[in-house]
């Protein structure tokens, strides 16, 4: 009688054992999602800050005296206006807090291009201005309001538009 008693004790036991496992991963997981949310918005932070100063070194080392900017991203990846090859960025990175959609571009008043931005409406982690050592970002309540645009002299005039590719 004593082995037939104590059944169904071990099935409570492991029923206890895994609602202690789902509260440990109902409380783990909003904080692996928001150190995901953290990681993803630093690559953003530093994929805009490769592009704003390749940007910057495109117009900067423009042959002769006219200085322009890219009309498209691809040509900071070799700049045809040079003999030689000359790269300002390895690879066209893609928006890491909205994957698959394309960059938003800021254009001047010549439609060439002089920043880029997510368009992610997600808001920032992050909270009031960055200073980046591109570029400088405002204080902003989603992601599509940084714009990754380099600093210039304040020579260069600068009437920036937006456009999707």
């Amino acid at each position: 009688m004593r082995a037939g008693s104590q059944r169904g004790y071990s099935f409570v036991a492991v029923l206890a054992l895994l609602a202690l496992c789902m509260l440990g991963l109902s409380i783990a997981g909003p904080m692996w999602s928001q150190q995901v949310r953290r990681e993803r918005e630093q690559e953003l932070l530093r994929i805009g800050n490769l592009y704003a100063q390749a940007i910057a070194d495109y117009y900067h080392s423009s042959p002769g005296s006219l200085k322009q900017y890219p009309q498209r991203l691809e040509q900071l990846l070799v700049d045809t206006r040079y003999v030689g090859m000359r790269r300002y960025l390895r690879t066209l990175y893609p928006d890491p807090v909205n994957p698959g959609q394309p960059w938003g571009l800021v254009l001047d008043a010549q439609q060439r291009i002089v920043g880029v931005y997510s368009r992610s409406e997600q808001a920032p982690v992050a909270e009031g201005p960055l200073q980046l050592q591109a570029t400088e970002l405002a204080a902003a309540r989603r992601y599509a309001d940084w714009k990754f645009v380099a600093r210039m002299p304040k020579t260069a005039s600068l009437q920036p538009t937006e456009r999707t590719p």
